[in-house]
């Protein structure tokens, strides 16, 4: 997933992007024009968009929610408030798990697969032409999330990255404010 959310957002020109990330850091390593990173408690997305000092929604080009959705209690409402944020043309990347243990921090409520993800953007207002989702997994990372000690670190000399459809660890979507 990494891999291809990288190709995805380089695509884009990120020295060109005014960026957000939602309750992450991951973004930092891109070189946006500029970057924020919003982190619960103090930012809820579910709550409200991020507003300016004048109380309007914060304008972006790219905005970054990796590993978060399955956190929030509602993830609907939230994607109205990410595309008050996202500027025409904008992009909203979405990563999320699905073949992962429960992971509470502080709630864990909710998984997609490739086409649940593109069905949640697209009831939470995204139009179906502007958004792209794909998965990955394979049986060994699925049986290697069963162990005791989660997250399991990967191990080089025996941990297979080929994608096995039909055994997804996460899913993924780039989603475009046409």
């Amino acid at each position: 997933m990494n891999k291809a959310a990288r190709i995805g957002i380089r695509a884009l020109g990120p020295e060109t992007l005014d960026a957000c990330e939602i309750s992450g850091k991951w973004g930092r390593q891109f070189g946006f024009r500029s970057y924020e990173a919003f982190h619960f408690p103090e930012h809820d997305i579910c709550a409200g968009p991020f507003l300016d000092a004048e109380g309007a929604p914060r304008q972006f080009d790219l905005i970054i929610a990796n590993q978060v959705w399955e956190h929030l209690d509602r993830p609907y409402g939230a994607l109205g408030n990410v595309l008050k944020m996202l500027r025409k043309g904008g992009h909203f990347f979405i990563a999320v798990p699905f073949y992962i243990p429960y992971h509470g921090a502080p709630v864990d409520c909710s998984r997609w697969s490739a086409r649940g993800l593109r069905n949640l953007l697209i009831e939470g207002g995204f139009p179906e032409a502007g958004i792209a989702a794909d998965e990955w997994g394979n049986r060994h990372a699925a049986a290697r999330n069963l162990e005791p000690k989660w997250p399991p670190e990967y191990d080089e000399a025996s941990d297979r990255l080929e994608n096995e459809p039909g055994f997804p660890i996460c899913s993924w979507a780039f989603a475009r404010n046409l």
